[in-house]
């Protein structure tokens, strides 16, 4: 697990129910109403069924493991590495030199585009398949944070909701004033899994979902600047020095102590 998935996890449920203890309201109450989990969850998570298509909407549980989870992080400055030596070898002995280097590459997308740049194909039309491979994923990982922003949005109001029929509930009891206290409490109860759930959970999936995927993003689009940059005979010291530019700085700077 990313540790600031879990760290941040934490940090929601101390907040959120030692904060609670402190202000002397008894976390246990919040499970005591099983309607106000009903209304939140399955209403929140049903609106976004339907703001969706079935193909997104059946990944729910994947999208919350990966956004807990996190991805592992790319080895960009060892990915630049690699393109740097092919960069050498393709300036010494060609490009079809690299044929016999393509089984040493991990990175599937970072093997197809070099493949394509090694079979002969015009700069551009390997650029624009790369690139239609990068819009192609960012579309899938859009749906999935837009996924969870939307039950995140929907979460709150489907907890006041649930507030209107205690509220509605608690006024049949009009009667007996000893029970409105702790009508109007339960009431309330939905209004918190609600605005938790949606701000606690949903939204800084969907933000996680998001990051994870411009991350991604940033790295592929590296690689296609490096297999155009292989494809076209380029300096390889340039081409270290712009791929580089890519790492944070003390990233970079320990690097260019490193190759020193």
């Amino acid at each position: 697990m990313d540790p600031a998935s879990l760290i941040g996890l934490v940090m929601v449920l101390v907040g959120v129910f030692v904060g609670a203890i402190m202000k002397h309201v008894n976390p246990a109450a919040l499970f005591t109403v099983p309607a106000a989990f009903l209304i939140v969850i399955a209403a929140s998570i049903g609106a976004a069924m339907l703001s969706n298509t079935m193909d997104v909407a059946k990944k729910l549980m994947t999208y919350v493991i990966k956004g807990i989870k996190g991805q592992k992080p790319f080895d960009t400055s060892g990915t630049i590495d690699q393109i740097v030596g092919f960069a050498e070898r393709a300036r010494r002995e060609g490009l079809l030199s690299l044929e016999s280097e393509l089984n040493t590459i991990d990175d599937e997308f970072f093997k197809r585009g070099l493949q394509l740049a090694i079979d002969g194909g015009d700069p551009e039309i390997v650029a624009e398949v790369m690139e239609a491979d990068v819009k192609a994923m960012q579309e899938r990982h859009k749906a999935g944070a837009k996924y969870m922003m939307s039950i995140g949005i929907f979460s709150p109001t489907f907890g006041i909701i649930g507030a209107v029929f205690g509220l509605i509930a608690t006024m049949a009891h009009l009667d007996d004033p000893s029970k409105l206290g702790e009508g109007i409490g339960a009431a309330f109860v939905a209004t918190f899994w609600g605005v938790f759930m949606a701000n606690g959970i949903f939204l800084p999936i969907s933000n996680k979902l998001s990051s994870m995927s411009a991350q991604e993003v940033a790295y592929k689009r590296m690689i296609i600047e490096g297999v155009l940059s292989i494809q076209a005979g380029a300096n390889p010291r340039m081409l270290d020095d712009l791929l580089r530019s890519n790492l944070p700085p003390k990233e970079r700077a320990s690097d260019d102590r490193k190759s020193a």
